[in-house]
Formats: structure tokens, sequence, C-alpha cells
């Protein structure tokens, strides 16, 4: 028996781009034949998938799943628009949303979760839909909401079929579990999805943001020549400022234009504990295509 050394397995994964995992198994296979090895990863779909690993995928869907007190969110991301509204696609993301109730927050442990109906994992299934629909796709972040007492409510933007949209938002709230807490639940998320908050409450602003804030403002204080006295005070205002901008119970609601996120809330007997917000391709650097550049290119010309 032909004995497959870590450098085979390293030379087959730089010529076909597929997991480390497959290269060993179609080795093994292969019984140690490296054409041989290419071809089995090939029949199978998975150095076809291998290939579009390096693509930009920005676009996608992002998928909500509600169990009792417990809510997850998982963004998938494709190359393009088209991909998400492909039915086998949708059916991924739902299916690995549910999972995610019950695997948690960790990426790579859902990747490696097995996939419902099949006998392999996640990540094999999603090599298969790659191969099958010819597009890149990552599965790029998970999110789990629960609350001891009362409710975890969300909110989907640019749905195309219920839990699947281009924004998601989860917000959990402590207190009573009702159809009013859940309706308002769903209003946090409403307003979550339109103002951007970075955090629940003061004193979770990111303490190096807050000190980063604070000198800019000092400077721009500086420069308008007032006394250090007067620009202590004038920091302060625009601190305050600061915060109604970053910390959702800060913010004015939405939904009136007066009350503060807070005040509504509190109204409500509730208490929020954590919101989440997922934008689709958010943080994704996507490729330009500059197409006249690549006609000269392709004809040789500059």
């Amino acid at each position: 028996m032909v004995e497959i050394t870590g450098a085979m397995v390293k030379d087959l994964r730089e010529s076909t781009g597929a997991g480390m995992m497959d290269c060993k198994k179609a080795l093994v296979e292969a019984g140690g034949d490296m054409n041989a090895a290419v071809d089995w990863l090939r029949k199978k779909g998975l150095a076809a998938a291998a290939k579009k690993s390096g693509r930009v995928a920005a676009e996608g869907l992002v998928g909500v799943a509600h169990d009792g007190k417990k809510a997850a969110m998982v963004e998938v991301n494709a190359e393009t628009d088209f991909v998400a509204r492909n039915e086998a696609f949708q059916n991924f993301v739902e299916t690995v949303t549910k999972l995610a109730l019950s695997v948690g927050e960790d990426v790579e442990a859902l990747k490696s979760a097995p996939y419902p109906g099949a006998d392999h994992d996640v990540s094999a299934e999603l090599t298969h839909l790659v191969a099958t629909v010819g597009e890149n796709m990552t599965i790029r972040r998970v999110a789990v909401v629960s609350v001891q007492t009362g409710t975890v409510a969300s909110y989907v933007h640019g749905a195309l079929r219920p839990g699947l949209g281009k924004i998601g938002v989860l917000v959990g709230l402590e207190g009573r579990a009702d159809e009013a807490v859940f309706a308002l639940g769903r209003q946090v998320g409403m307003h979550v999805a339109a103002t951007r908050p970075d955090a629940v409450d003061i004193t979770d602003v990111d303490p190096a943001a807050l000190e980063r804030e604070k000198a800019i403002l000092s400077d721009q204080a500086r420069a308008s020549g007032k006394p250090e006295a007067i620009i202590e005070r004038m920091v302060e205002g625009r601190v305050k400022k600061y915060y109604e901008d970053v910390v959702l119970l800060e913010q004015i609601w939405v939904h009136d234009g007066e009350s503060k996120v807070r005040t509504v809330i509190d109204k409500a007997g509730a208490k929020l504990t954590r919101f989440v917000r997922f934008t689709l391709g958010e943080g994704i650097e996507k490729e330009t295509t500059d197409f006249a550049a690549e006609v000269a290119a392709a004809a040789g010309t500059n």
C-alpha cells in the first residue's frame, strides 16, 4: 500500500484547490496516483468547486430561524444576486440557519455538523451546491440570541421568502413573553436596521472608539480657539450626541421621531439584552471591473 505523505496532500491541494481532507481521501482512493486523484476530485465536483473559491462572494442571503426563547441568524454568501433566488440555495440557507439553533455561533462547528437527510456534513453539502450552481459560496457568520424569560424577535429586510433576506436583525428582550413584546421586538429590529447602532447601552461602547472620538472632538474644539474650560464642556456635549448616534437605547425611536428607545422599552416592561444586525456583504471588498481594460488585455493592447 502506497504511503500518503503530507507533501503529496499539499501538492494535490495546490494543484486543485480542494480541501486537505478531500485531497487525502482522493489520494487514498487513487492509491497515491496524483493524476487519478485529480480525476477523483473532479468527478466528485470538489476540484471544480475549489477553483471558484477565490472569487469574491458578497451577495447571497441572511437567514433567520426561531426556536422558543432562542433565535439564530446566518449569512451565506454567493457571487451574484441571481443565486439568492435559486430554490436550492434558499433551502440550504434555511437548513443551516435552523442547525445553528443547536450548534451555536461557531462557523467551523456549523460547517462540520451533519447535514439533515444526507450522509455528509454541511461543508460537503455546500461544496456540492457550489459545483451544481457554478458560483463560489461561503458561510460567513452566525449569531444566536437567547433569553431566560421574555422573547427573541427578529426583522428581515428585503425578504425573498419568510426568514430570508438582505438584512437581518435579532433582538433579545427579557420580561414578558407575549405578542405585544414580540411585536415591540420586531419594531426594535426595524429601528436597528435603519439606524445601525453599535451598542445596546453607554456602558457597552468600545472604550477605544470612545477615546478616539473624544480626541477628534477635542482637536476640533481647540481649532476654534476657545479656552480649555469651554472646550471641555463642548466635548461633553458632543460626546452626548455621539452616544445618541451609536447607542441603541439613547437613540430617538424612528417610529415616532421623538421618544427615546429606552423609554419605549421601559414602558413595555421589557429589558433589551442584546441585538445583532447582519447586512449582506457588509465589509466584503467587492471587485470592480473595468470592461474596457479587460477587452484591451484580452486583445493584447494597452
